[in-house]
């Protein structure tokens, strides 16, 4: 069977599946936040747990908030900074004992789509995670790509296109830089923007309700996010024209997503014509710990 971690800031989550993709068993815990050692023996005996109750052992593929270096292979771009310079794969492979994949969680993410959800049958697979925070990964004929810096799908760490002044130099990000896409469009960006100006702190799902009953306030919140957000996937679209756009997070279950956000990047894309697909991901939340899985994938 293949067994697929996803090593999330809030949860971790394990999956055993067979071969076809059928889940055998899933679990899931907290996450113990700023406990390093604290995650990897919760990822440990997760998989003890897994491979206990299935009475099968399995492969193992492992997704983490982050990337490794490629050549110290030490953690990089993570949001869940307590992995940053931390030697992740060897510490893992050390309280497990046992032959690991590790990749980017939103690269897996992308692979769990592109093999069996929004984006089968595409060749390119560009997924974004608009949620607590705002990725993207990569997937080439089924399989995460990440090129030779591991970089690849590190959209949120762009600046904000065609920024105007208020918009400039933008809000700090963790990554110690200025204006990353992920201040703009991430959930908590979202629901940040709303707070400013009116010292109320909502969930965006209740500000897109209230957009939905017509508050003229939170609608022009929405424009204004569907602006970035085709702002930033424009040049993603100008650059790679993936075959497919793949939405996941919390945002991506806002349903006027399918309809607005294509008119906007029609505007944005230097081609006159924009006919690429926009799809809500098929296993949701689920999608990163199926890719993890998938990694062990023939």
């Amino acid at each position: 069977m293949l067994i697929g971690i996803d090593w999330g800031g809030t949860k971790i989550e394990g999956v055993a599946m067979e071969n076809d993709g059928r889940e055998l068993l899933r679990l899931r815990e907290v996450t113990p936040r700023h406990d390093y050692f604290g995650c990897i023996r919760v990822i440990r005996d997760m998989i003890n747990g897994l491979e206990t109750q299935t009475g099968q052992t399995g492969t193992l593929g492992i997704g983490i908030p982050g990337s490794l270096e490629p050549v110290s292979r030490l953690g990089k771009g993570a949001s869940s900074t307590w992995l940053l310079g931390r030697p992740v794969e060897k510490d893992l492979h050390d309280a497990i004992d046992r032959e690991i994949r590790v990749e980017n969680d939103a690269d897996c993410f992308a692979a769990s789509e592109a093999v069996d959800g929004a984006g089968a049958g595409h060749n390119v697979v560009f997924a974004v995670i608009l949620g607590s925070g705002a990725g993207a990964g990569i997937a080439v004929g089924g399989k995460a790509h990440h090129g030779p810096n591991n970089s690849g799908g590190e959209w949120g760490h762009n600046p904000l296109p065609f920024p105007n002044v208020t918009e400039m130099p933008g809000k700090p990000c963790y990554c110690g830089r200025h204006g990353c896409m992920e201040t703009w469009v991430s959930g908590r960006a979202f629901e940040a923007e709303y707070t400013s100006h009116t010292n109320e702190e909502l969930k965006a799902r209740e500000i897109i309700e209230k957009k939905r009953k017509g508050d003229r306030l939170c609608g022009l919140l929405w424009e204004r996010y569907i602006d970035r957000v085709a702002r930033g996937l424009a040049t993603v679209v100008n650059t790679l024209d993936p075959d497919i756009l793949v939405m996941g997070g919390g945002m991506s279950n806002v349903d006027e997503i399918y309809d607005d956000l294509p008119r906007e990047l029609a505007k944005r894309t230097f081609s006159t014509v924009f006919s690429t697909p926009i799809r809500k991901a098929v296993h949701g939340d689920s999608s990163g710990v199926r890719g993890a899985a998938w990694l062990w994938k023939s």
